[in-house]
């Protein structure tokens, strides 16, 4: 592919990256901007970059997604390069083969590029309930909040903070990453989003606190000169939790990824820029009023 071709592909090339990584559904991806370039070339280079950032990337190779999303995706690019090439392209053909040997694991993974060049991933649920929980997968709320959190990282800096309902993670994983806080405590009260929780926290590199008690020590703790924060899963009930057992964690900041019943005032809007969320999905960052 030519210089300037590259150029111009560069952004279709992150759009498919980025929303296969994640596993979004495959109707959110650019289908048509890639018929209108392929039509515009007769080499198959740019496939062959689309296959790169997607099924033969590392981070699948590595942490695969669904089977069936992966056979799902492979086989309406296919037929895209059908539809507009008349000779078949054998690294297309071979990826598919390669997929319809696998099996479909109870979990998945999903992975989301951060602006440093790390990145997040997650052991999912391959079904949005599964153990009588909605939390053991990741919903466009928790990426939006994560997404707004890297934009105002001198929020969470060299602070604790509390996470209630953290789901697979992401948004945790995201501002440990990001935001250099001092401490994080994910919680949750189901005990598979708990275990599930652990073992995500783990997958990125980071180290778990035993108790309340380790989170705690050595508050003077400055992150800035830090590899990582001091992280801790809890179990969390926000229906019975009483305001000891909050104030045990010391936090700086609670955030959670949803209301109910409690009284709010919404933050300005953000650009959507990083995670391939609903663009059209009814969310806002909210505040608490006391």
């Amino acid at each position: 592919m030519a210089p300037e071709e590259s150029a111009e592909a560069a952004p279709l090339l992150r759009s498919f990256e980025r929303r296969f990584l994640a596993a979004r559904a495959l109707s959110s991806f650019p289908w048509q901007s890639l018929e209108e370039k392929l039509r515009d070339s007769s080499g198959s280079e740019l496939l062959l970059d689309i296959l790169q950032k997607t099924v033969k990337h590392p981070l699948c190779m590595k942490h695969p997604p669904s089977v069936k999303y992966a056979w799902s995706f492979l086989s309406e690019l296919i037929r895209k390069h059908e539809a507009i090439h008349t000779e078949p392209l054998d690294e297309l053909y071979e990826a598919l083969a390669e997929i319809l040997t696998a099996e479909e694991p109870i979990r998945c993974h999903r992975s989301y590029l951060l602006p440093s060049g790390d990145s997040v991933t997650l052991s999912e649920s391959t079904a949005i309930i599964s153990h009588g929980t909605t939390g053991l997968v990741t919903w466009n709320a928790a990426l939006y909040l994560a997404e707004w959190a890297t934009e105002n990282p001198a929020g969470f800096a060299n602070r604790t903070v509390l996470e209630l309902g953290s789901g697979a993670g992401l948004t945790g994983l995201a501002i440990c990453k990001m935001c250099q806080p001092r401490a994080y405590v994910f919680s949750d009260c189901h005990s598979h989003v708990l275990e599930q929780l652990q073992e995500n926290v783990l997958l990125n590199g980071l180290s778990l606190e035993p108790n309340v008690a380790a989170l705690a020590q050595h508050p003077g703790h400055d992150t800035a000169d830090a590899e990582s924060p001091r992280v801790m899963v809890a179990r969390v009930d926000w229906d019975i939790v009483t305001v000891p057992q909050l104030a045990a964690f010391q936090p700086d900041i609670v955030i959670a990824a949803g209301r109910a019943g409690i009284p709010w005032e919404e933050v300005p809007r953000h650009d959507q820029k990083l995670f391939p969320y609903e663009e059209h999905s009814e969310m806002a960052i909210l505040k608490l009023m006391l």
